[in-house]
């Protein structure tokens, strides 16, 4: 063989072997991370005891794999001229944790799809602190001491009253994206309801649950995504609920109090937020003058709020200064901040700047103001993070990372995203698409529309709001207002109930709030099921 003729065998050689090599490195690689994602679920037993009551569950912890469009109407793709296929159409793999009681799930109890929100949050919050069997011991208003942490039989879970499903939503907890525009596809206000959506549909059929009394279980921004997810599942899939709950409640963004400083002649945040300023003062006894009881100072305040102070604040520059001095004299009496301060701001504190100021040393929660931590710069004009947050966050994410591989046996080499805001608030969509209207528009998010098609669509549809006074991230007045001001007629607006508790944002984070949430959620439940509104016997 001349030398020529050894260096091309060579050359065969080599290449052959990079071949084999790569082949061997992508099967490798498909192993670990295949084409498609896939189904998943692990079974496990549990027991609850509650108030002498002893119940028998069983837990279905897994992922659900959901599609934009359903991949069977598609044909197979087809690869090009070099061999490869096309990108994998979007799909996200959605886990969730299911909680059927019986030793036999019972298709005639009632359903709730539970969901926290974000957006960008798993379903941690509602799952170990609210209504799962199981929750996790903090503490009150003050930071939990660190590991380990205690978790016990849950007295206020739903389970009694009706099978749970806690869903994390796309790119959170054990699940994952896959395909072409796959942040697209599921993260936006639109987006996302469809996932929800098409995931319910899809946890119906594979659970023989179509006839079951359905319920919807969202807080915070989930309170946004259970109002599109209503109109979605009765406009387009055909499922009406039997009521949906909200907790913590955002419909109409404009009234937030979060950065209202950057949306100049919309004031009503400004209004909106102002009892729950008020009920903080209170509760750190910050009043120039102490009420005796929250709830009849806090009606003073409402009144106020949307009386003289809106006023004001609609009549911009041209307030007069007599009228302007008044006002600034009340919400010194209604906040506790000092009047030269008020008045400086133009009348106007927006949430993280109370957070900052109101205590006068320290910086209060923004979930839960009943909540204080040291602040971080004292100089600075608003508050740089959330005591509330920094004092519970970890009580709940290590419970439930234990709790899912131990009893759930699920998750053992996975990560658990308990949140992905950096990822999923970057890319999210917050332009919606109400119904009747021609595209998404160039707005605020707002879903009153979609709420209020869905309760028309169907008059039975009950809803119920729960609300914590001292939440300054989705301020209690601030839903009831949105509440009022859904284009409903009359009768239709009378199937609305609200039910507030000292508490804040997670309103379940205060030990009698809890109880008294379990038992609100439990009556509406009740009353709502149909079929005579009792509630099928728990199985021994």
């Amino acid at each position: 063989m001349n030398n020529s003729a050894l260096r091309i065998a060579v050359m065969l050689l080599s290449a052959s072997a990079s071949v084999a090599a790569l082949a061997a490195a992508t099967a490798e690689t498909d192993a670990q991370m295949p084409r498609h994602l896939g189904n998943e679920a692990a079974l496990s037993d549990g027991t609850l005891d509650v108030a002498g009551a002893h119940y028998v569950y069983t837990a279905e912890t897994g992922i659900q794999v959901v599609h934009v469009t359903d991949p069977k109407d598609t044909d197979p793709p087809q690869p090009n001229d070099k061999g490869v296929l096309p990108p994998v159409e979007p799909e996200a793999g959605m886990s969730y944790v299911a909680y059927f009681l019986g030793k036999t799930p019972n298709p005639a109890r009632p359903l709730t799809f539970i969901f926290n929100g974000g957006p960008g949050s798993s379903t941690i919050w509602l799952h170990m602190g609210a209504f799962g069997p199981k929750r996790v011991v903090t503490t009150d208003n003050a930071h939990t001491p660190a590991a380990p942490y205690t978790i016990v039989d849950n007295a206020s879970s739903l389970l009694p009253e009706s099978d749970l499903v806690f869903i994390d939503a796309p790119g959170t907890g054990f699940g994952h994206l896959r395909g072409a525009d796959k942040n697209k596809a599921f993260w936006g206000v639109d987006a996302d309801a469809h996932a929800f959506a098409n995931f319910i549909v899809g946890f119906l059929s594979k659970h023989d649950r179509w006839n079951s009394p359905k319920y919807l279980f969202g807080e915070s921004y989930g309170t946004t995504r259970a109002a599109v997810l209503a109109y979605v599942l009765q406009n387009e899939k055909s499922v009406d609920l039997n009521g949906i709950m909200l907790l913590s409640q955002i419909l109409c963004f404009d009234n937030s109090p979060d950065g209202p400083q950057f949306n100049p002649s919309v004031d009503q945040p400004y209004a909106l937020a102002l009892p729950t300023y008020a009920a903080t003062a209170w509760y750190h006894k910050k009043l120039p003058s102490q009420p005796g009881a929250l709830e009849p100072f806090l009606a003073e305040v409402e009144k106020f709020a949307l009386g003289d102070y809106l006023s004001a604040l609609a009549e911009g520059s041209a307030l007069a200064p007599d009228r302007r001095a008044a006002i600034v004299g009340k919400l010194h009496d209604y906040t506790g901040l000092p009047a030269d301060y008020i008045e400086r701001a133009d009348l106007r504190i927006n949430g993280g700047v109370f957070e900052q100021h109101v205590l006068g040393g320290a910086t209060t929660g923004r979930l839960d103001t009943r909540f204080s931590g040291p602040t971080i710069d004292p100089l600075a004009k608003e508050a740089a993070y959330d005591p509330q947050a920094a004092a519970i966050s970890s009580a709940y994410v290590s419970a439930f990372n234990d709790y899912v591989r131990r009893q759930l046996h699920f998750g053992k080499d996975d990560t658990f995203k308990y949140n992905n805001y950096a990822a999923i608030e970057n890319a999210w969509d917050f332009l919606h698409q109400p119904p009747g209207a021609p595209a998404k528009l160039p707005q605020t998010t707002n879903v009153l529309p979609d709420l209020a098609f869905a309760m028309k669509a169907n008059p039975n549809l009950r809803v119920q709001m729960n609300g914590g006074y001292y939440d300054l991230a989705t301020p209690y007045f601030a839903a009831e207002y949105e509440l009022r001001h859904l284009p409903l007629p009359p009768e239709l607006a009378r199937n609305i109930e609200v039910r507030l508790y000292p508490s804040g944002h997670m309103v379940y984070a205060n030990a009698p709030s809890l109880v008294a949430l379990h038992d609100n959620a439990a009556d509406f439940i009740a009353r709502t099921r149909g079929g005579g509104g009792k509630a099928a016997a728990a199985a021994p």
